[in-house]
Protein backbone atom coordinates (compact mmCIF):
# COMPACT_ATOMS: atom_id res chain seq x y z
CA UNK A 1 0.00 0.00 0.00
CA UNK A 2 1.33 3.38 -0.99
CA UNK A 3 2.04 5.91 1.74
CA UNK A 4 0.62 9.20 0.47
CA UNK A 5 2.91 11.62 2.32
CA UNK A 6 6.23 10.47 0.73
CA UNK A 7 4.41 10.25 -2.61
CA UNK A 8 3.12 13.81 -2.30
CA UNK A 9 6.48 15.21 -1.13
CA UNK A 10 8.37 13.51 -3.98
CA UNK A 11 5.86 14.69 -6.59
CA UNK A 12 6.03 18.21 -5.16
CA UNK A 13 9.85 18.23 -5.35
CA UNK A 14 9.80 16.97 -8.94
CA UNK A 15 7.13 19.50 -9.93
CA UNK A 16 8.83 22.40 -8.15
CA UNK A 17 12.19 21.69 -9.79
CA UNK A 18 10.51 21.14 -13.15
CA UNK A 19 8.75 24.51 -12.95
CA UNK A 20 11.99 26.20 -11.88
CA UNK A 21 13.96 24.70 -14.78
CA UNK A 22 11.21 25.47 -17.29
CA UNK A 23 10.95 29.09 -16.15
CA UNK A 24 14.73 29.49 -16.14
CA UNK A 25 14.81 28.55 -19.83
CA UNK A 26 12.77 31.64 -20.62
CA UNK A 27 13.85 33.94 -17.81
CA UNK A 28 17.29 33.03 -16.42
CA UNK A 29 17.30 33.87 -12.66
CA UNK A 30 20.87 35.14 -12.80
CA UNK A 31 22.96 37.36 -15.00
CA UNK A 32 24.83 34.57 -16.77
CA UNK A 33 23.18 31.71 -18.63
CA UNK A 34 25.25 29.10 -16.77
CA UNK A 35 23.32 26.85 -14.35
CA UNK A 36 23.71 27.17 -10.59
CA UNK A 37 25.95 24.54 -8.93
CA UNK A 38 23.05 23.22 -6.81
CA UNK A 39 20.71 22.48 -9.74
CA UNK A 40 21.96 19.00 -10.67
CA UNK A 41 22.48 17.74 -7.08
CA UNK A 42 18.97 18.94 -6.19
CA UNK A 43 17.46 16.36 -8.56
CA UNK A 44 19.01 13.54 -6.50
CA UNK A 45 16.66 14.08 -3.54
CA UNK A 46 13.35 13.33 -5.32
CA UNK A 47 15.14 10.66 -7.35
CA UNK A 48 16.16 8.77 -4.19
CA UNK A 49 12.71 9.22 -2.62
CA UNK A 50 11.10 7.92 -5.80
CA UNK A 51 13.38 4.86 -5.73
CA UNK A 52 12.29 4.12 -2.16
CA UNK A 53 8.61 4.42 -3.11
CA UNK A 54 9.06 2.08 -6.07
CA UNK A 55 10.87 -0.50 -3.96
CA UNK A 56 8.09 -0.55 -1.35
CA UNK A 57 5.37 -0.65 -4.00
CA UNK A 58 6.75 -3.24 -6.41
CA UNK A 59 8.61 -5.64 -4.10
CA UNK A 60 5.91 -7.19 -1.92
CA UNK A 61 6.21 -10.26 0.39
CA UNK A 62 3.94 -12.29 -1.92
CA UNK A 63 5.88 -11.43 -5.07
CA UNK A 64 6.60 -8.73 -7.62
CA UNK A 65 3.76 -6.27 -8.33
CA UNK A 66 4.07 -4.25 -11.53
CA UNK A 67 0.77 -2.74 -12.62
CA UNK A 68 0.51 -0.33 -15.55
CA UNK A 69 0.79 2.53 -13.03
CA UNK A 70 3.87 1.01 -11.40
CA UNK A 71 5.43 0.44 -14.83
CA UNK A 72 4.93 4.08 -15.82
CA UNK A 73 6.39 5.22 -12.49
CA UNK A 74 9.40 2.89 -12.87
CA UNK A 75 10.04 4.08 -16.44
CA UNK A 76 9.82 7.71 -15.29
CA UNK A 77 12.28 7.03 -12.46
CA UNK A 78 14.73 5.34 -14.81
CA UNK A 79 14.30 8.21 -17.29
CA UNK A 80 15.29 10.77 -14.64
CA UNK A 81 18.18 8.58 -13.45
CA UNK A 82 19.57 8.08 -16.97
CA UNK A 83 19.09 11.78 -17.72
CA UNK A 84 20.90 12.79 -14.53
CA UNK A 85 23.86 10.50 -15.19
CA UNK A 86 24.08 11.55 -18.85
CA UNK A 87 23.92 15.24 -17.90
CA UNK A 88 27.19 14.88 -15.96
CA UNK A 89 29.05 14.48 -19.27
CA UNK A 90 26.68 15.98 -21.84
CA UNK A 91 24.93 19.30 -22.17
CA UNK A 92 21.29 18.31 -21.70
CA UNK A 93 20.20 21.81 -20.75
CA UNK A 94 16.47 22.21 -21.33
CA UNK A 95 15.41 18.60 -20.81
CA UNK A 96 14.85 19.10 -17.07
CA UNK A 97 11.69 21.07 -17.82
CA UNK A 98 10.28 18.01 -19.61
CA UNK A 99 11.70 15.07 -17.63
CA UNK A 100 10.88 16.24 -14.10
CA UNK A 101 7.17 17.10 -14.65
CA UNK A 102 6.80 13.70 -16.37
CA UNK A 103 8.23 12.04 -13.25
CA UNK A 104 5.91 14.08 -11.00
CA UNK A 105 2.84 12.99 -12.95
CA UNK A 106 4.00 9.36 -13.03
CA UNK A 107 3.87 9.17 -9.23
CA UNK A 108 0.07 9.45 -9.38
CA UNK A 109 -0.35 6.59 -11.87
CA UNK A 110 -0.10 3.74 -9.31
CA UNK A 111 -2.98 5.41 -7.44
CA UNK A 112 -5.04 5.81 -10.61
CA UNK A 113 -4.28 2.33 -11.93
CA UNK A 114 -3.71 0.02 -8.95
CA UNK A 115 -3.33 -3.71 -9.42
CA UNK A 116 -3.36 -6.66 -7.08
CA UNK A 117 -1.86 -9.01 -9.65
CA UNK A 118 1.47 -10.66 -8.95
CA UNK A 119 3.83 -10.64 -11.93
CA UNK A 120 4.40 -14.26 -13.07
CA UNK A 121 7.81 -15.87 -13.61
CA UNK A 122 9.61 -13.29 -11.45
CA UNK A 123 11.77 -15.99 -9.88
CA UNK A 124 13.52 -16.72 -13.17
CA UNK A 125 16.83 -14.93 -13.76
CA UNK A 126 16.20 -14.54 -17.50
CA UNK A 127 12.92 -12.76 -16.85
CA UNK A 128 14.57 -10.34 -14.42
CA UNK A 129 17.25 -9.53 -17.00
CA UNK A 130 14.59 -9.04 -19.67
CA UNK A 131 12.52 -6.75 -17.42
CA UNK A 132 15.45 -4.52 -16.41
CA UNK A 133 16.71 -4.18 -20.00
CA UNK A 134 13.19 -3.37 -21.22
CA UNK A 135 12.70 -0.60 -18.64
CA UNK A 136 16.11 0.87 -19.55
CA UNK A 137 15.23 0.78 -23.27
CA UNK A 138 11.89 2.49 -22.58
CA UNK A 139 13.64 5.14 -20.51
CA UNK A 140 16.22 5.91 -23.19
CA UNK A 141 13.54 6.28 -25.84
CA UNK A 142 11.49 8.45 -23.47
CA UNK A 143 14.50 10.77 -23.20
CA UNK A 144 14.91 10.62 -26.99
CA UNK A 145 11.24 11.54 -27.47
CA UNK A 146 11.45 14.46 -25.05
CA UNK A 147 14.71 15.57 -26.65
CA UNK A 148 13.05 15.44 -30.09
CA UNK A 149 10.20 17.63 -28.81
CA UNK A 150 12.73 20.13 -27.48
CA UNK A 151 14.48 20.11 -30.86
CA UNK A 152 11.19 20.72 -32.66
CA UNK A 153 10.46 23.60 -30.32
CA UNK A 154 13.94 25.09 -30.87
CA UNK A 155 13.63 24.73 -34.63
CA UNK A 156 10.29 26.52 -34.57
CA UNK A 157 11.87 29.32 -32.54
CA UNK A 158 14.72 29.67 -35.05
CA UNK A 159 12.37 29.76 -38.04
CA UNK A 160 10.30 32.44 -36.36
CA UNK A 161 13.54 34.37 -35.69
CA UNK A 162 12.49 34.73 -32.07
CA UNK A 163 15.85 34.56 -30.26
CA UNK A 164 14.56 34.15 -26.73
CA UNK A 165 16.57 33.24 -23.64
CA UNK A 166 15.50 29.65 -24.34
CA UNK A 167 17.83 29.44 -27.34
CA UNK A 168 20.64 31.04 -25.36
CA UNK A 169 20.59 28.24 -22.77
CA UNK A 170 20.15 25.37 -25.24
CA UNK A 171 23.05 23.82 -27.18
CA UNK A 172 23.20 24.52 -30.94
CA UNK A 173 20.60 22.56 -32.91
CA UNK A 174 23.29 20.51 -34.67
CA UNK A 175 24.77 19.50 -31.30
CA UNK A 176 21.31 18.52 -30.06
CA UNK A 177 20.82 16.43 -33.18
CA UNK A 178 24.10 14.55 -32.67
CA UNK A 179 23.11 13.89 -29.07
CA UNK A 180 19.67 12.65 -30.16
CA UNK A 181 21.21 9.99 -32.39
CA UNK A 182 23.60 8.92 -29.63
CA UNK A 183 20.60 8.38 -27.36
CA UNK A 184 18.75 6.57 -30.17
CA UNK A 185 21.67 4.22 -30.77
CA UNK A 186 21.86 3.36 -27.07
CA UNK A 187 18.09 2.82 -26.92
CA UNK A 188 18.15 0.72 -30.09
CA UNK A 189 20.84 -1.58 -28.68
CA UNK A 190 18.84 -2.11 -25.48
CA UNK A 191 15.60 -2.59 -27.44
CA UNK A 192 17.34 -5.25 -29.54
CA UNK A 193 18.54 -6.94 -26.34
CA UNK A 194 14.99 -6.69 -24.95
CA UNK A 195 13.54 -8.49 -27.99
CA UNK A 196 16.31 -11.10 -27.94
CA UNK A 197 15.93 -11.83 -24.21
CA UNK A 198 12.15 -11.91 -24.64
CA UNK A 199 12.51 -14.56 -27.35
CA UNK A 200 14.82 -16.62 -25.16
CA UNK A 201 12.41 -16.33 -22.25
CA UNK A 202 9.45 -17.30 -24.46
CA UNK A 203 11.37 -20.31 -25.75
CA UNK A 204 12.15 -21.35 -22.16
CA UNK A 205 8.57 -20.96 -20.88
CA UNK A 206 6.32 -21.58 -23.89
CA UNK A 207 8.62 -23.65 -26.14
CA UNK A 208 8.37 -21.12 -28.94
CA UNK A 209 10.66 -18.12 -29.48
CA UNK A 210 8.02 -15.66 -30.67
CA UNK A 211 4.39 -15.17 -29.71
CA UNK A 212 2.63 -12.72 -32.01
CA UNK A 213 0.84 -10.74 -29.31
CA UNK A 214 -0.13 -7.06 -29.30
CA UNK A 215 2.98 -6.29 -27.26
CA UNK A 216 5.33 -8.20 -29.55
CA UNK A 217 3.84 -6.72 -32.71
CA UNK A 218 4.23 -3.10 -31.61
CA UNK A 219 7.70 -3.78 -30.18
CA UNK A 220 8.79 -5.16 -33.56
CA UNK A 221 7.23 -2.17 -35.34
CA UNK A 222 9.18 0.13 -33.00
CA UNK A 223 12.38 -1.77 -33.71
CA UNK A 224 11.82 -1.43 -37.47
CA UNK A 225 11.06 2.29 -37.14
CA UNK A 226 14.28 2.96 -35.24
CA UNK A 227 16.31 0.65 -37.50
CA UNK A 228 15.02 2.57 -40.53
CA UNK A 229 15.76 5.93 -38.90
CA UNK A 230 19.31 4.96 -37.93
CA UNK A 231 19.89 3.44 -41.37
CA UNK A 232 18.53 6.56 -43.05
CA UNK A 233 20.83 8.69 -40.92
CA UNK A 234 23.88 6.58 -41.80
CA UNK A 235 23.24 6.16 -45.54
CA UNK A 236 21.21 9.23 -46.48
CA UNK A 237 22.03 11.75 -43.75
CA UNK A 238 18.49 12.05 -42.41
CA UNK A 239 18.17 14.92 -40.00
CA UNK A 240 15.96 17.76 -38.81
CA UNK A 241 12.22 17.25 -38.98
CA UNK A 242 12.59 13.82 -40.58
CA UNK A 243 14.56 12.58 -37.57
CA UNK A 244 12.10 14.19 -35.15
CA UNK A 245 9.02 12.64 -36.80
CA UNK A 246 10.55 9.16 -36.96
CA UNK A 247 11.75 9.40 -33.36
CA UNK A 248 8.32 10.38 -32.05
CA UNK A 249 6.62 7.71 -34.19
CA UNK A 250 8.86 5.06 -32.65
CA UNK A 251 8.11 6.37 -29.15
CA UNK A 252 4.35 6.12 -29.74
CA UNK A 253 4.68 2.59 -31.08
CA UNK A 254 6.85 1.54 -28.15
CA UNK A 255 4.41 3.07 -25.69
CA UNK A 256 1.59 1.05 -27.25
CA UNK A 257 3.72 -2.10 -27.11
CA UNK A 258 4.01 -2.38 -23.34
CA UNK A 259 2.04 0.32 -21.54
CA UNK A 260 -0.83 0.09 -24.01
CA UNK A 261 -1.09 -3.69 -23.72
CA UNK A 262 -0.92 -3.60 -19.91
CA UNK A 263 -3.61 -0.90 -19.84
CA UNK A 264 -5.94 -2.97 -22.02
CA UNK A 265 -5.35 -6.17 -20.03
CA UNK A 266 -5.45 -4.69 -16.51
CA UNK A 267 -7.85 -1.75 -16.79
CA UNK A 268 -10.20 -2.62 -19.64
CA UNK A 269 -10.25 -6.41 -19.35
CA UNK A 270 -9.43 -6.69 -15.63
CA UNK A 271 -6.86 -9.47 -16.05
Amino acid sequence: MLHLLPLFVTALLYAGLGIYFWRSLWHPPHATILPFAWEKPAILLPLLLHASILYQTIFQPDGLHLSVGDALSAIAWMTVAVYWLASLRNNLEGLQGFVLPFAAISLATPLLFPSGHILPHTGQALFKVHLHIAILAYSLFTIAGLHALLMAFSEQQLHSRHLSSLLKRLPPLLTMEHLLFRILWAGFIFLTLTLASGMLFSEEIFDQPLQLTHKTLFALISWLIYATLLGGRHFYGWRGRTAIVWTLSGCVSLFLAYIGSKFVLEILLGR
